[in-house]
């Protein structure tokens, strides 16, 4: 059973969406994926998302839609996945929890190495749908 709770934000601007890659300091460096972090407890999802989103990569965002769950491939966490619209801002990412930021369309996300499994599940499956 999950011990945490946990976001991820699908950030839409026309398009494209964002991915990161993790940073060296933060647990599974070096992997791609839409943007996540830890719900911190009395915080909502929707006010989780709009603190990682800022905290990470310096962006204001308009929450849309939970639009799907799951959980982390150790099981330690339940993902909240929100899709959001990041139409405008600039993408500055924190370089302790990012190594690099990229807007990408839906097809490149197979491409990018290494990737985690249940993030292309979202890709292949959900995102398609919405």
């Amino acid at each position: 059973m999950p011990q945490g709770e946990a976001i991820v934000a699908v950030l839409l601007r026309a398009d494209r969406l964002l991915v990161i890659r993790r940073g060296p300091t933060v647990s599974r460096p070096g992997y791609w994926q839409p943007l996540s972090g830890r719900i911190e407890p009395g915080e909502t999802q929707r006010q989780a998302l709009l603190r990682e989103v800022r905290e990470e990569v310096g962006l204001t965002v308009v929450p849309l839609a939970k639009v799907w769950e799951s959980e982390t491939d150790d099981g330690r966490y339940r993902l909240h996945w929100w899709t959001a619209r990041a139409d405008e801002g600039l993408v500055v990412p924190d370089p302790v929890e990012v190594a690099e930021a990229r807007w990408i369309t839906p097809e490149e996300f197979p491409a990018l190495d290494p990737i985690f499994e249940g993030d292309l599940e979202f890709f292949d499956r959900i995102l398609p749908s919405l």
